[in-house]
């Protein structure tokens, strides 16, 4: 038997019914929040990534060449695209452009729990706007999201690049020069970072402000003080620090009820040159040590398409992760089947097939026996698949002008008129007064016998 590619996964109808429902809050949240969907090809020109990222990238990612020679990759991600989709095509949109999308990425990385080779990802950007406003706005759209979406206790922790770049540069290592020392410092490597400062002939108390200002991770309230006071020296970090302050004290004004704790975290450090300002991550617990389920960012990609700089922030959302995180909360209710399972019988099948097309009409989800089972089996077939209602169409009952309704969870039922079925059946309450079966066993056995 063919077996599917490693890292990826068959997705049965049980997962597939939460991807929806996370989708949806996603989409209906960002439409709420004035932002338009787009949508990318899934394989780009492979430049865009290496522009993006450099060379090493391909190590990462799925590359390959067409069969006219030319060198293209299954996206990893989707925010090059996004800004390459509005270089050449939204350029003259009203700003600031706010789009969000949705979409499969593929990576060529280990899998582990929640991360696969192939995983979607949920994400939006802003591009054009003004530096604070603009950050609150994607925060708070990125928490909104996930607390829609019923995730609890989550974890936003909040940085600001410009606090390390400046005194990086202050240090005399330009912007161009600092990936290696951001990549040690975001994954909190301190002896690395230390052992890279000494390889190169680095000293100074500057190295030791870094690596405290790297360590700082902690509530508003305590680590913006103590950072103001370790940086007074440098105004221009000062600043940084001040704008990060507006920023938390922004999202905490938004009140989303999801977030447990709004941290500063001086320590989020993405090694990439073109982030610019602000930075956070979105944990959610019970996903263990790998518990972050959104990261994002301000960021400047549009001068390597040959446009002026124009200040862009976005985030990403990786869904599978999330979607794990929510199963181990229990955020998700039952699965459901179809609200009704119509059970035709002997030379009842048209007629059968015409009420579910009214059933179907009405917005109400519905089945119907397509393998000509008893009524004894096809009760049990309906109660396996969830449905909570048997339709039973019987010849002598619709000689009646009447169908039988059977609430499965119960098992009472009612006899009910075909004309004006739907207000019929809204109004039955399944006790003796209104039509409903009372609880005889017996009764209940014989009336069984008496369909099959």
């Amino acid at each position: 038997m063919i077996q599917k590619p490693r890292g990826t996964r068959d997705l049965l109808p049980d997962y597939m019914a939460k991807r929806r429902a996370v989708e949806k809050v996603m989409l209906e949240t960002a439409k709420a929040y004035g932002f338009g969907e787009v949508s990318t090809p899934m394989f780009e020109e492979l430049e865009l990534f290496t522009m993006k990222s450099g060379q090493g990238v391909i190590e990462e990612i799925y590359a390959f060449k067409d069969k006219s020679g030319r060198d293209l990759a299954l996206r990893p991600e989707l925010t090059a695209a996004v800004i390459r989709l509005y270089c050449n095509n939204m350029l003259e949109a009203p700003k600031p452009v706010k789009v969000f999308y949705v979409g499969d990425c593929f990576r060529y990385e280990r899998p582990q729990a929640g991360r696969y080779r192939e995983f979607e990802q949920f994400g939006a950007e802003i591009i054009g706007g003004e530096e604070l406003p603009t950050n609150i706005e994607m925060l708070s759209l990125a928490l909104d999201i996930l607390g829609r979406t019923g995730a609890k206790g989550l974890r936003a922790r909040i940085g600001y690049l410009d606090v390390l770049r400046t005194l990086f540069e202050e240090l005399g290592v330009q912007r161009d020069k600092q990936g290696p020392f951001m990549t040690l410092i975001d994954k909190a490597n301190f002896d690395g970072l230390r052992e890279m400062f000494s390889d190169k002939g680095i000293k100074g108390p500057l190295v030791k402000v870094i690596l405290e200002v790297s360590a700082m991770n902690g509530r508003p309230s305590e680590v913006l003080p103590k950072a103001r006071e370790l940086l007074k020296e440098y105004p221009r970090c000062l600043q940084a620090l001040e704008r990060l302050g507006v920023i938390v004290e922004g999202i905490k004004a938004s009140d989303i009820t999801a977030v447990k704790e709004v941290l500063v975290d001086l320590g989020i450090a993405r090694g990439l040159d073109y982030y610019t300002g602000m930075v956070f991550e979105v944990d959610i617990p019970d996903l263990g040590a790998e518990k972050q389920i959104c990261g994002g960012g301000a960021y400047a990609l549009t001068e390597i398409f040959g446009i002026e700089a124009t200040n862009s922030t976005g985030f990403a959302i990786g869904v599978d992760r999330l979607i794990l995180g929510l199963e181990n909360q229990k955020a998700f209710p039952a699965m459901e089947g179809p609200m009704f399972f119509v059970i035709p019988f002997k030379g009842t099948e048209a007629k059968a097939m015409g009420l579910l097309r009214v059933l179907r009409a009405t917005g109400l989800s519905a089945d119907v026996d397509l393998a000509g089972r008893s009524l004894s089996k096809n009760l049990k077939y309906a109660a396996s698949i969830k449905a909570k209602f048997a339709v039973l169409v019987g010849q002598k009952e619709l000689e009646k002008g009447k169908v039988v309704i059977r609430d499965l969870a119960s098992g009472k039922q009612a006899e009910l008129p075909l004309e004006g079925l739907m207000d019929a059946f809204r109004k039955c309450d399944w006790g003796p007064a209104a039509g409903g079966e009372p609880e005889d066993k017996d009764l209940e056995k014989k009336k069984t016998r008496e369909w099959e």
